[in-house]
């Protein structure tokens, strides 16, 4: 089990991995919204799995802490596969009534994954020439005539290609984000980069 690291802000953002982390810090700055300002940290678990063990922790240290600092808020971002997993942890952890919907929780969800959610606001060509930007369309190309991937739609194909090499996820969710038009920003994601900062210094999205 990954050792559980609080971060020393009065607002954490639990997030599976680096990407969605990456992911939401660079949206945060597209939108003008200052975490640091907010003391609202994005903290990568390293696996949905985990969120047990930090809430757990985050309850823990609340119930030493309680006469040094307030509460903190606890928000998060998921994959829509993980919803039953996520419904039962925030449950457990008592956080707002039970069976209340995630999203009014502060739990956000990401169809079908965070990857998912940009390559369709981008649209796959798109993430294609984002790709050759960063010299990845050639590997991409090789990749689309292995068997399994024959036959396949295009954004299957660009979903599962960015998992096949590690830090690969990490690289590509700030560049996403940084690509996409203002009116096509997932609207989970923006909400939740709102909720962290409690809606202060929100801007439109610059094009």
């Amino acid at each position: 089990m990954r050792a559980v690291v609080i971060a020393e802000a009065s607002t954490v953002v639990l997030v599976e991995g680096e990407s969605d982390r990456l992911a939401l810090e660079a949206l945060a700055v597209r939108l003008g919204a200052d975490l640091a300002a907010a003391d609202a940290a994005v903290v990568s678990m390293g696996g949905v799995t985990n969120l047990h063990h930090h809430l757990a922790a985050l309850a823990a240290e609340a119930a030493t802490a309680a006469t040094r600092r307030p509460s903190r808020r606890v928000l998060g971002l998921f994959d829509a596969s993980e919803t039953a997993y996520v419904r039962r942890a925030v449950d457990d952890a008592g956080l707002g009534g039970v069976g209340a919907p995630l999203d009014e929780l502060g739990f956000y969800s990401c169809e079908p994954d965070l990857e998912g959610e940009l390559i369709r606001a981008l649209g796959p060509a798109r993430v294609e020439e984002l790709l050759a930007d960063q010299g990845e369309l050639a590997r991409f190309r090789t990749f689309q005539r292995q068997p399994f991937q024959r036959g396949r739609e295009l954004d299957a194909q660009l979903r599962r290609f960015m998992g096949t090499h590690a830090g690969r996820k990490a690289q590509f969710a700030p560049i996403l984000v940084g690509a996409l038009e203002a009116a096509r920003i997932p609207v989970a994601m923006a909400a939740l980069v709102a909720a962290a900062v409690d809606g202060r210094g929100i801007r439109p999205a610059e094009t």
